[in-house]
């Protein structure tokens, strides 16, 4: 991508998107850092989950979405799904070339803990499509990281974080039954490999009673928008955050999350 072609202004908003409303985790993250950035939404609600979904299958869907935020003029498009990073960046990039900034949710946080956590055992959960991809360990040998990484699936978490997570001790239950398998045993900390599960990241916290470092990635992803943005002169002075939500089908768990995040009412176009 070259810079020069790409014709951005400051005052274009930041694009994010996910399956569903896990990714509203990390627009809550992103604006909490760039608070005068304007921000849209999309969560691909009639595909969710995309964790279960064939790479073709997320790629055809993800570039539906990727065309709804470029028509709404994004300059930076931030895949906010581990899954869909997994499967679908390297096609979005060419789909979209000089057209925006493409960031996925993956590659920042290996760059911070290739530097940060060397000689370590790192532990990482995520869906069956964002673990069995192994595009973790494939972009961390890539990076000659001697990290070693112990990965696991960890299904169920989802669908209850989207429909239980009300119910903490069916919630604590699955966390618990999850984080005690093998694979995961004798870890210095945990990657939560995926966008909902920082929604539980308290009941994880006290599964590990505080002993192992838990690693949310969204902090690494807003971090390196904010830093392509200040190279690229593109910081915007004027925005005001969250500023459209569109679904792909309306759920009433979109709204109710969106009032416990933001504190605000956002109406949802869909």
């Amino acid at each position: 991508m070259i810079a020069d072609m790409i014709k951005l202004k400051s005052s274009q908003p930041i694009g994010i998107f996910d399956s569903g409303i896990g990714g509203l985790t990390v627009a809550k993250t992103v604006i909490e850092l760039l608070p005068h950035e304007n921000v849209i939404y999309f969560g691909d609600t009639a595909h969710f989950p995309y964790g279960d979904k064939s790479s073709s299958a997320i790629q055809e869907y993800t570039k539906h979405v990727v065309d709804k935020l470029l028509d709404c003029g994004c300059k930076v498009i931030l895949i906010a799904c581990n899954s869909a990073s997994a499967a679908a960046y390297d096609f979005l990039k060419q789909h979209i070339d000089d057209r925006a900034y493409l960031i996925n949710i993956i590659d920042p946080i290996l760059q911070s803990i290739a530097k940060t956590h060397a000689h370590k055992k790192i532990g990482l959960i995520g869906t069956r499509q964002t673990i069995g991809s192994n595009v973790y360990g494939q972009k961390l040998r890539a990076l000659n990281s001697d990290i070693q990484l112990q990965s696991l699936a960890t299904p169920l978490l989802v669908s209850a974080i989207e429909t239980m997570l009300h119910n903490k001790k069916v919630i604590n239950e699955i966390v618990k039954e999850y984080l005690s398998n093998d694979i995961l045993s004798d870890i210095d900390a945990l990657i939560l490999g995926c966008t909902h599960y920082p929604a539980i990241e308290k009941e994880i916290i006290e599964f590990y009673e505080g002993q192992t470092e838990i690693i949310n990635p969204s902090h690494a992803a807003a971090a390196h928008i904010k830093q392509l943005l200040t190279e690229k002169n593109l910081l915007n002075p004027n925005g005001h955050g969250l500023e459209h939500v569109y679904v792909s089908d309306y759920m009433d768990s979109f709204a109710n999350v969106i009032r416990l995040f933001f504190d605000k009412e956002i109406a949802i176009e869909y």
